[in-house]
């Protein structure tokens, strides 16, 4: 251990860290001013939607990113590259194809300079203690899911971390095997069968969060930046049905769904004018029309929670677009928990299909970019406008993202038949 760490200090402090890609006066801010503290003993779980900084916070935490302002402490001191007492497992399994189980557990200690007999030793015991004894010698490619995942553990493990961080790790895998893993990382956890102090998780999954944490800490995005955060005092084994949960579970979505600032601030500015260009939430409108009439069904007020089990959604970036939507529309508001459909989202809820569409076409007529799309193609001499005119524009304003708001956008103008688009010219235009 470094002479300069300060053992009475917070395992991790995060001060001021902010994180910016690209040149003023268009960079793109993905985390800004971000304070974090973890503690040893303590299982923190990351929440937000995607585009919030959740995975670029957590790379800079393990020193695989560098902040652009700002400053990581470990135990009271900095640190400069890799933090040393950190490892981190990602969502994909990232093992060696050509090596077995027992060899890609190794690789980690072969890379610390552990000596063959020692790392085999500490390999296999990690393998039992993943519960993967008797599969020492397969290949990746004879493992399931989530049994890759395990190896994925490991590996983690193997260095011996303080800090464990873990990168949406059950995301890729079926329900029942992230199940089934969770629960036995945290088996793992709680008996205190890993020399792991802490462990920080990145998650967009409430009840996965409510589910393991002790601590919910929410972020939300333009730009990334801590909202809130939960203590979560239920005690373990925790139960889905459990009144206490459901209740934290309908706070924590409360607080990440709900929306806050000016028409102003949420609604921002078109591309290329002087402010901020708001992302439009990646979501089809008839999507959101299901969303309406379920909340127009249960009397025009929803329980965010029962109403995602309905729709057979679990994560946030299947929910929270449409929610999101509806309240940009001006058809819901999100208060303690619950979806509340305002007098216009009933008459929404309640109109014909042609109607809807006008009053859709109104609604989104007030967002600057769908504004500036129209009126673009208004102006022009014979209505048309190549598709390259508006992501060239927008990519000024998104980077990568610019063609996936764009299809946003196209989407939403078509639905309302503000304007369509020729995918044999690409082409926006107007409709006669």
């Amino acid at each position: 251990m470094n002479a300069n760490l300060q053992p009475s200090a917070p395992l991790l402090r995060v001060e001021q860290v902010s994180k910016a890609y690209g040149r003023t006066p268009r960079a793109f801010t993905a985390i800004s001013d971000v304070n974090l503290d973890i503690r040893p003993g303590e299982f923190v779980c990351l929440l937000g939607p995607s585009g919030c900084g959740k995975s670029t916070l957590l790379r800079i935490i393990a020193g695989l990113t560098e902040a652009s302002s700002g400053r990581v402490l470990y135990r009271g001191a900095p640190f400069r590259g890799v933090n040393p007492y950190a490892t981190i497992v990602f969502q994909t399994f990232a093992l060696f194809p050509w090596l077995t189980v027992l060899e890609n557990v190794e690789v980690a200690l072969k890379a610390r300079g552990v000596p063959p007999k020692e790392r085999r030793e500490r390999a296999e015991q990690l393998v039992e203690t993943v519960g993967l004894d008797g599969f020492e010698s397969a290949y990746p490619r004879e493992l399931s899911g989530g049994m890759r995942q395990k190896v994925g553990f490991a590996r983690a493990m193997a260095v011996e971390p303080e800090l464990l961080c873990l990168d949406e790790p059950f995301s890729a895998l079926d329900v029942l095997s992230a199940e089934t893993l969770r629960g036995e990382l945290l088996e793992l956890w709680t008996s205190h069968a890993i020399p792991t102090k802490a462990i920080l998780m990145v998650t967009h999954n409430i009840e996965e969060a409510v589910l393991l944490a002790d601590r919910i800490v929410v972020m939300g995005k333009e730009p990334g930046r801590i909202i809130t955060s939960f203590s979560v005092g239920l005690r373990h084994p925790r139960q889905l049905k459990d009144t206490a949960f459901q209740a934290l579970v309908d706070r924590v979505y409360a607080a990440v769904a709900g929306r806050t600032g000016s028409d102003a601030e949420i609604l921002g500015t078109a591309p290329g004018a002087a402010g901020i260009t708001r992302k439009l939430p990646k979501t089809r409108l008839e999507t959101l029309a299901s969303l309406v009439e379920k909340g127009m069904a249960e009397g025009g007020r929803s329980d965010l929670y029962r109403l995602a089990d309905e729709l057979g959604v679990t994560t946030l970036d299947e929910l929270l677009p449409t929610v999101e939507a509806a309240q940009l529309l001006g058809l819901a508001k999100v208060e303690q928990g619950d979806l509340i459909l305002s007098p216009l989202g009933q008459s929404y809820a309640d109109a014909s299909i042609p109607v809807r569409k006008e009053l859709i076409a109104s609604r989104i007529l007030r967002i600057p970019t769908i504004r500036w799309i129209y009126e673009t193609l208004q102006n022009d001499d014979n209505q048309h406008v190549d598709r390259d005119y508006f992501s060239d524009a927008l990519r000024e304003e998104f980077g990568d993202s610019a063609e996936r708001q764009l299809d946003v956008a196209v989407d939403w103008g078509r639905f309302a038949e503000l304007y369509s688009y020729d995918s044999d010219s690409h082409e926006l235009f107007l409709e006669s």
